[in-house]
């Protein structure tokens, strides 16, 4: 279930706001220049399902973002249950960092979390199929996948190299509950 929790940034163990509500989740994330929408998933992958597969599936979609946003690069990120040795690359996505474009994601497949610094606050939003995310150009955030992941992400991008971090060097994700450990 998509799920919000707000923690302010110096107390993790105190959450000021969860909720499942898309419309509070919406406004909250709002409230720091984060886009979140409630789309439809609404085509089964099957399984082995590559990008291409996955892009045509929501080529009307994709289409539409990336006539809103001029986006001329996308990508599939497709982690399916059971996948071998993906401990490295949570790392990799656990680490804070902000990018210098728009990261933009279309989840159609199972789920993972995203943190977002901003405004003294830590937000957590676990996303799930349907969930439409836009985070701004310069927001500190990390992404958990958990320890098993799954989930399939369709990504755009307006640089055609893709996705490229500019890491902090702030241990912040280290103090706040990863997605298996999560209230």
């Amino acid at each position: 279930m998509t799920t919000l929790t707000v923690w302010r940034e110096d107390a993790p163990e105190k959450t000021v706001l969860q909720t499942t509500d898309g419309a509070e989740i919406a406004a909250a994330l709002a409230n720091i220049g984060v886009r979140f929408e409630r789309w439809t998933a609404a085509v089964r992958l099957p399984d082995g399902a590559g990008q291409d597969e996955v892009l045509a599936a929501y080529a009307d979609e994709v289409a539409r973002l990336q006539e809103e946003g001029g986006y001329g690069t996308t990508d599939v990120i497709r982690l399916p249950r059971g996948t071998p040795d993906t401990e490295p690359m949570r790392q990799k996505f656990l680490s804070e960092h902000t990018h210098s474009e728009d990261e933009v994601r279309f989840f159609v497949e199972g789920s993972g979390a995203f943190y977002l610094r901003a405004g003294g606050h830590v937000h957590q939003v676990v996303c799930e199929a349907d969930d439409l995310i836009s985070v701004p150009a310069g927001t500190r955030h990390w992404f958990d996948m958990g320890p098993d992941p799954y989930f399939c992400a369709i990504r755009l991008f307006t640089d055609p190299a893709g996705w490229v971090a500019e890491y902090t060097g702030d241990d912040i994700a280290a103090r706040f509950p990863t997605l298996d450990r999560a209230a």
